[in-house]
């Protein structure tokens, strides 16, 4: 003990030769340390397929649009939220800017390479004859999305669970997730199931799953079965989401969508009792009500179940569709068949997409308690005539000689093709959860 005094002494006579020695070799490690920290956190950010910066195409004049939802809370708390490893810069509007032709950058990947993608979404395999609809690249105005880098990705979901929850459109972009991320697992390492409503993706080294979870309203509904689920007379349980939510606690990232099994053009039918009772209570509610009513149920639930400090949740705005030509100034009576390339009117807002809904949206989360990153893919998508599946995907039922000697009366411009549109929604994805 006198010696260790003896070296805290001011002028540090009589210093232990040894402790010296061990301040040195601390040092070095430190500094060997900040090395290879700076070095780790470099590779980390190198993009995955890595391409030349964008230019970025000069300006036109901003577009009207409607009332779009911006997210709460996450500019001035970015550097808080969890997975962030950077902010984006002020004042970028990623929802906002035009498509390029890129061939060299586009896609990510190839159809062939990806086993995940459904035969509804596999264009070029069911006699598609253009790729084009592959190769072009969103270029925000004014701004610039990350690359998509999915060794980052990978390792930001070491341990974690990733889960989407919504309709086939959901399941899309959970599809394209995986189709981004699959390559760089061994074929050994990963794995893919389905459970009734959910299907787990797992990387077996990074011990993740991402998933994805059947509910095509979020609230418990008469459509909730995963594969017998076209019906027309829809009817939603008001605010009941515990059959579902049951599934959706433990995620670490939840990412939402519900719209398209809203559009069904009458009031929507609310169930107030269960589906059990043999007297059904239902009750007719406008469409953008009973939407807020169950995006709100959602949001409690949020709030109630997800810990802000270390989980993200985001909601997916609606994903259009192209039924009429003459919606976007064709002189002919067509849809999306035979579309090659996108719309050029950067003003341009299909009928079909409900402006009240995605106001809906914007009030609803705009007074979320905790960060809902809302990813707004419905502008960039509504210029994307050419990226619908159209006739070129599995066809459940075999078609009529009408339906063969006229295409267009049975082209799908709902769902997208793979790789495609929905790799896109997963870059502003990316970019959301990473660079708040």
């Amino acid at each position: 003990m006198r010696t260790m005094k003896a070296q805290h002494s001011g002028n540090g006579r009589g210093r232990s030769p040894f402790l010296t020695s061990y301040a040195l070799t601390l040092a070095f490690i430190t500094f060997v340390s900040v090395l290879y920290f700076k070095d780790f956190s470099s590779t980390l950010h190198q993009p995955f397929l890595h391409r030349p910066p964008p230019r970025h195409r000069a300006g036109r004049g901003q577009i009207s649009r409607p009332l779009l939802p911006r997210d709460h809370g996450v500019r001035g708390a970015a550097a808080r939220l969890p997975f962030a490893v950077g902010a984006a810069p002020a004042g970028c509007d990623v929802g906002q800017g035009e498509w390029v032709y890129d061939e060299a950058a586009r896609p990510w990947y190839r159809e062939e390479e990806c086993p995940y993608i459904q035969p509804q979404l596999t264009c070029q395999a069911h006699g598609r004859p253009d790729k084009a609809y592959q190769h072009w690249r969103w270029q925000p105005r004014g701004c610039s999305l990350p690359s998509f880098n999915a060794t980052l990705m990978l390792e930001m979901l070491r341990g974690k669970r990733m889960l989407f929850v919504g309709d086939s459109l959901n399941r899309g972009q959970y599809v394209s997730l995986v189709c981004l991320l699959h390559r760089l697992i061994p074929e050994s390492s990963k794995s893919m199931e389905t459970f009734d409503s959910l299907t787990v993706f797992r990387a077996k080294d990074y011990n993740a799953t991402i998933e994805f979870y059947w509910a095509p309203f979020l609230a418990e509904s008469n459509s909730d079965d995963a594969v017998v689920h076209r019906i027309a007379d829809r009817i939603v349980r008001g605010t009941s989401i515990e059959k579902h939510a049951k599934f959706w606690k433990g995620a670490d990232i939840l990412v939402f969508n519900t719209y398209l099994w809203w559009m069904t053009g009458q009031k929507m039918k609310i169930l107030q009792n269960s589906f059990e009772d043999k007297n059904k209570d239902i009750l007719e509610m406008e469409t953008e009500e009973a939407y807020g009513m169950v995006l709100n149920a959602v949001l409690k639930w949020v709030e109630n179940n997800m810990n802000p400090k270390t989980s993200r949740v985001f909601f997916v705005t609606m994903s259009p569709t192209h039924t009429r030509s003459k919606d976007w100034g064709e002189d002919t009576d067509g849809n999306c068949y035979n579309q090659t390339t996108p719309i050029k009117d950067l003003s341009y807002w299909g009928p079909g997409t409900s402006k009240g809904l995605m106001r809906v949206i914007g009030e609803v989360f705009g007074t979320s308690k905790i960060p809902v990153g809302v990813v707004n893919i419905t502008q960039l998508s509504e210029y994307r005539k050419d990226a619908h599946t159209q006739i070129y995907k599995k066809q459940w039922n075999p078609l009529t000689p009408e339906q063969i000697a006229n295409p267009k009366s049975y082209a799908d411009c709902t769902h997208w093709c793979l790789p495609g549109l929905q790799d896109t929604w997963n870059e502003l994805l990316y970019s959301k959860l990473f660079f708040p």
